[in-house]
């Protein structure tokens, strides 16, 4: 995911991403995790952090940052793992592009959810100096994701799963493709986000995925359908 930032009011929100944390074995992915990344994409998000948490403590700015995971909903087709290859193919018939074991848990965060939660980190001054998880929907593996897709869709969604050889090969030539093989490991152990500080915090948030696959799909059929 690409980093953002946002001014509301006095406060500076960074949204983030999770590359700098790098492999945690299964690990949840909990805020005080060091930002241990040995991949190019992982120490610039490091490096980046690290930046925006020294002016801070200078005092040069305030700030909360929101990291999400990887992120789907209505107007993302590409630069996600659940883009058009997903949601599109899926519509369309065709299997599900796919890097890594879909049977491992992993996290996915909803759009709408990420922007309610950098909302909530820009309007209470207790997010003010600390780094926050965004919720979303509930953590469970990417094929019971798509489960919920097949039922949106009103048939089966296969998975095709993208040799690794193949996605470095694309590296090459294709930068997309290189930053998915350098973060391919996302999706060769648990990949979570434990949002429990969040939501200890500021309330139980995030929403059912049920309800974000089916928007998502919604969302895509209007694209499909239009002139």
């Amino acid at each position: 995911m690409l980093a953002a930032a946002e001014r509301v009011g006095t406060l500076l929100v960074s949204l983030e991403n999770v590359y700098g944390y790098g492999p945690t074995g299964g690990r949840p992915m909990t805020e005080d995790l060091p930002l241990a990344a040995s991949t190019v994409k992982g120490r610039t998000r490091a490096a980046m952090t690290a930046e925006l948490l020294a002016a801070a403590e200078a005092g040069r700015v305030r700030i909360a940052i929101g990291r999400a995971s990887d992120f789907f909903g209505p107007g993302v087709t590409g630069g996600s793992a659940l883009g058009e290859r997903v949601f599109g193919n899926a519509l369309a018939g065709r299997r599900a592009d796919f890097i890594g074991d879909p049977d491992l848990r992993h996290t996915y965060s909803y759009l709408p959810d990420i922007a309610a939660g950098l909302v909530t980190l820009g309007t209470d001054a207790r997010a003010a100096g600390q780094v926050w998880h965004l919720p979303g929907p509930r953590t469970g593996t990417t094929r019971a994701l798509l489960d919920l897709v097949a039922v949106q869709v009103g048939h089966p969604v296969g998975v095709r799963s993208v040799p690794k050889l193949a996605v470095r090969a694309l590296g090459l030539i294709n930068p997309m493709m290189r930053g998915l093989a350098e973060t391919s490991y996302q999706f060769d152990e648990p990949f979570v986000l434990d949002t429990g500080r969040y939501e200890s915090v500021f309330g139980t948030a995030g929403t059912p995925l049920a309800a974000a696959v089916a928007a998502t799909v919604a969302w895509y059929r209007t694209q499909n359908s239009t002139p």
